[in-house]
């Protein structure tokens, strides 16, 4: 009797036009949200989890796509699967903004004395190096620093504080090998320095991936 009624729940035009359509959309949420986190996993070089997260991706959408081409009739499957898609990649970026793990290489380059803001940033606990160069215009002092993707906002806000009439640039780094980096608040305690040498010292990535997300 119960194989009956799922049966006929299947078979139902309200699980045709309703449930299934609904279902689908869910599916390409999910796999466009782990594709895209796939994607970044593959520019920062993480080996483990760009196939684990492939994984899953296309195990999803071979699910979502079975349904479609059984349901060929079915207009509102085809929307569903569209507007999932969409989604999908909204949902993944704004994942991929509150994960922002990964490391920036950022360029100053101001006609104005920068040790203000050299001094200010490397008070933050960032690494700063300062270079004298000369542009188009004449000389220039130029800022190199490698810095967390999430203190991004941060140190942008310095620059305005600080020179805001500063050229800037930001460019993502597959890898470091060390670098001076700004201690999570956790950590900043009066018996602890505000930044460490050695960012192989950093909790491991899976654990980074959940406190971004949950914190």
């Amino acid at each position: 009797m119960r194989g009956l009624a799922v049966e006929a729940v299947l078979d139902s035009s309200f699980f045709k036009w309703i449930i299934l359509p609904f279902l689908i959309f869910l599916a390409r949420i999910c796999d466009q949200s782990i594709g895209t986190i796939r994607i970044l996993m593959l520019q920062r070089g993480h080996k483990l989890w760009a196939p684990v997260l492939g994984f899953f991706e296309v195990t999803i959408w071979l699910l979502a796509i079975r349904q479609i081409m059984q349901n060929l009739n079915n207009w509102v499957c085809y929307l569903a699967y569209g507007s999932g898609f969409a989604m999908g990649n909204f949902i993944g970026m704004l994942i991929e903004e509150k994960l922002a793990f990964g490391k920036l290489v950022l360029r100053i380059i101001t006609t104005c004395h920068t040790a203000d803001l050299a001094a200010k940033m490397r008070k933050a606990g960032y690494g700063v190096t300062q270079v004298d160069a000369k542009g188009k215009r004449g000389r220039v002092d130029l800022i190199l620093a490698v810095i967390e993707r999430k203190d991004l906002p941060a140190v942008t806000e310095l620059i305005e504080t600080h020179q805001p009439d500063a050229f800037y640039s930001i460019e993502d780094t597959r890898m470091v090998n060390a670098g001076t980096f700004p201690r999570p608040e956790a950590a900043r305690t009066p018996n602890h320095p505000t930044s460490r040498r050695d960012i192989r010292r950093v909790r491991p990535f899976w654990k980074s991936v959940f406190y971004r997300v949950l914190r």
